[in-house]
């Protein structure tokens, strides 16, 4: 979700291979860009003190090479992208941080992030894919991140590769839901949460945006492969217990079934893992089983990428911040400290065949719908809530529920967006 190669550039190619445009105050703040020493100074944001720990693990050598002192703070990666509007024109803002991809394209079409016009070694086209904006880069991908499958070894031998395998556990009696008649948990999905179920309808051949996700005009979550993924999904939730409606509650009731062995398969997130090892769970990690149409179920692939204030005092040392932290070699050494998937392709190689986590988040990640990362996006994930829901619980038909879904997505997006 190989070897290790130092992939430091030397200073005259760092500035010619980035492109960093500084906007907002031209009056410099030296209590920010310059330490008392005389080093140039870098303010890091990062989500999180095991992120921290990270940073200061390898800060060392660029501090050295360039004369620098790198500050770090911690601030939530949602805040600091929400905040970088008001803190990078008055100069209180970090000069680089992490930022979740479906953000980076609105922050840089704002004109709040530098644009990067050049790849560390080991970056390609399909990461790149996730930091472009109308043609631009505005970061370096870092991590990608996407759905898994877990399954209960103590009740299957290995992951089901399809859908009818699946399907086949739904006669095991071992699973029958003894509250409520008819009804297994031999396997469960949170379909009616749209990031959950959106590698369904993607599966089938509905989209979010045309254009590779980049045309808010063309939206493709009421089309005929949408439709037929909405059909699909009722027939599970047919069987399933009624808890499974729960658009909030239905997260915990999957939890609650896998770590008390009553459910054999589940899709979720690799962030889940920690919470079934706690639990005692002797679980395995695959790819999610293909789809009854013998398509890969092509869940959002997604994660998060440094990208570079365009309000930042020093460029060209937030440009080689970029390129160091992005490198194979430090993107390994991030693997090893919080076994999060590097973006770098050099560093994935790198990866233990033996991970069996971080293998299937590699895995999964190559049958993956880049997210988009347009503002527009945003209606989406308020429009889609109901596009499972409102036809599973018997609301709507699967096609108005469709219809209604894009209809309520393209008048948000008239309304915010002219």
């Amino acid at each position: 979700m190989k070897s290790y190669k130092k992939l430091l550039m030397s200073g005259v190619a760092l500035l010619t291979a980035f492109s960093l445009t500084a906007c907002g105050n031209d009056t410099k703040d030296s209590s920010k860009g310059e330490s008392t020493d005389g080093k140039q100074t870098l303010t890091v944001s990062v989500d999180g003190d095991g992120y921290k720990e990270y940073i200061e693990s390898i800060k060392g050598d660029f501090e050295s090479e360039n004369n620098a002192e790198v500050k770090v703070v911690v601030m939530a990666m949602t805040d600091q992208a929400d905040a970088l509007a008001l803190d990078g024109p008055a100069g209180t803002g970090p000069d680089v941080f992490i930022a979740p991809y479906d953000r980076v394209g609105s922050m840089g079409s704002q004109g709040h992030l530098a644009e990067v016009t050049t790849q560390p070694e080991g970056i390609t086209d399909t990461e790149s894919k996730l930091v472009t904006f109308e043609g631009k880069q505005y970061g370096t991908p870092f991590v990608i991140e996407t759905l898994v499958g877990f399954y209960n070894k103590d009740l299957i031998s290995e992951m089901p590769k399809d859908f009818s395998e699946v399907e086949a556990l739904t006669k095991d009696s071992k699973y029958a839901f003894a509250s409520e008649s008819g009804k297994n948990t031999a396997f469960l999905a949170k379909w009616t949460d749209f990031y959950f179920s959106y590698g369904l309808v993607a599966g089938y051949g509905g989209y979010a945006f045309g254009s590779e996700g980049t045309d808010p005009t063309d939206i493709g979550l009421n089309n005929e492969g949408t439709i037929d993924a909405i059909k699909y999904a009722k027939t599970w939730y047919d069987q399933w217990p009624k808890g499974m409606q729960d658009v909030t509650g239905s997260g915990d009731f999957i939890t609650e079934m896998f770590t008390t062995g009553k459910t054999a398969v589940i899709i979720d997130g690799p962030w889940m893992a920690s919470t079934y090892q706690d639990a005692g769970v002797n679980y395995g990690v695959g790819t999610i089983p293909t789809l009854p149409n013998g398509e890969k179920f092509a869940a959002f692939g997604g994660g998060k990428a440094w990208v570079a204030s365009s309000y930042a005092q020093n460029p060209e040392l937030a440009a080689k911040w970029l390129e160091y932290v992005g490198n194979a070699d430090n993107s390994t050494k991030f693997f090893e400290a919080t076994n999060e998937i590097p973006a770098n392709t050099i560093a994935r190689e790198a990866v233990p065949a033996d991970n069996e986590l971080a293998q299937a988040v590699i895995a999964n990640f190559e049958n993956a719908s880049p997210m988009p990362n347009i503002q527009q996006m945003a209606e989406v994930w308020d429009g889609g809530q109901y596009l499972m829901f409102d036809a599973v619980s018997g609301a709507k038909t699967p096609e108005q529920s469709a219809e209604d879904t894009v209809k309520n997505i393209k008048e948000s997006i008239e309304q915010k967006y002219k």
